[in-house]
């Protein structure tokens, strides 16, 4: 598993990539989640009990661009559509499932579907934590299918 993390980011375009997908989940994130305040001052807080969402956070948008730039690789060595389509989807699906914060805007969901609303906003709010829990545990999975897929599947010699 080491040398495929190795081949993957031999190359400084995937580590760019990783980097790039990192901050692009990570900032809107930690804005829509309350830590990072942009009105009227830029100010960034984390108080004791949200140190575990933040946490999460950080290790989801993590996950999610190793995940993702490793699956770039992926498609740019398999080239076959047929073969892919699991992992990029687990992806995407991790990555969604813990961009949940949506405590922040429930004002808005309410306000747009009424009751229904309502109690999804309370349920996501409520659930946060197990739901990025899950989806880190979905992106762990994707990571560890990815990385056997490259061994196996792709025939990539170290």
């Amino acid at each position: 598993m080491k040398n495929n993390f190795g081949t993957v980011y031999s190359n400084p375009s995937y580590i760019l990539i990783a980097i790039g997908i990192f901050f692009l989940l990570f900032v809107p994130l930690i804005i829509i989640s309350e830590f990072l305040f942009l009105e009227p001052f830029l100010v960034f807080s984390i108080y004791p009990e949200t140190a575990l969402s933040f946490s999460l956070i950080v290790i989801l948008s993590l996950f999610s661009s190793i995940a993702v730039s490793m699956n770039i690789f992926r498609v740019k060595l398999i080239k076959e559509t047929k073969k892919m389509g699991s992992s990029i989807i687990g992806t995407i699906i991790g990555a969604s499932a813990g961009a949940c914060s949506c405590g922040p805007i429930a004002f808005s969901v309410i306000a747009t579907f009424g009751t229904a609303g309502s109690i999804a906003s309370s349920f996501l709010t409520l659930y946060e934590i197990p739901i990025r829990l899950a989806s880190i545990g979905i992106l762990i999975i994707v990571i560890f299918v990815t990385t056997k897929s490259l061994s196996h599947e792709c025939k990539v010699e170290f």
